[in-house]
């Protein structure tokens, strides 16, 4: 099992920035591919970003790549999702995952590709 616990959301202005941390417990995290995904009222759950147990490997989303970075230290057993230049858009829920494949074969992506998932913390971006 691994617990994961979400931070850092809140209301911020449009062009502003927030980082979000997930905090990781239980089995061994630095095995785990982790992502991030975020979900808005009425909307399907979507991808943000992921990457792999070592750091060294990144996929984001399209709207997300020029302006999310993910990072992550296995020593805290913590990722990060560093957002900034915020849009009205990215007001949503944001959750933190656990992979439990390879980076090689995960479908980074893919809400069913990861097994833990977080409780979420609200990001609101306003105009």
């Amino acid at each position: 099992q691994v617990q994961l616990a979400e931070s850092g959301g809140g209301l911020v202005q449009a062009g502003g920035s927030l980082r979000l941390s997930c905090a990781a417990s239980g089995r061994s995290f630095i095995n785990c591919p982790m992502g991030w995904f975020r979900q808005a009222p009425g909307k399907e759950r979507e991808f943000v970003a992921a990457i792999s147990w070592g750091g060294g490997m990144k996929n984001y989303g399209d709207s997300e790549k020029d302006r999310f970075t993910i990072s992550r230290d296995n020593a805290k057993n913590t990722v990060y999702l560093q957002m900034n230049s915020l849009k009205p858009e990215d007001t949503a829920v944001y959750f933190c995952a656990a992979a439990t494949t390879p980076w090689s074969s995960l479908r980074v992506g893919l809400v069913g590709a990861y097994t833990y998932w977080g409780q979420g913390t609200q990001v609101t971006v306003s105009s």
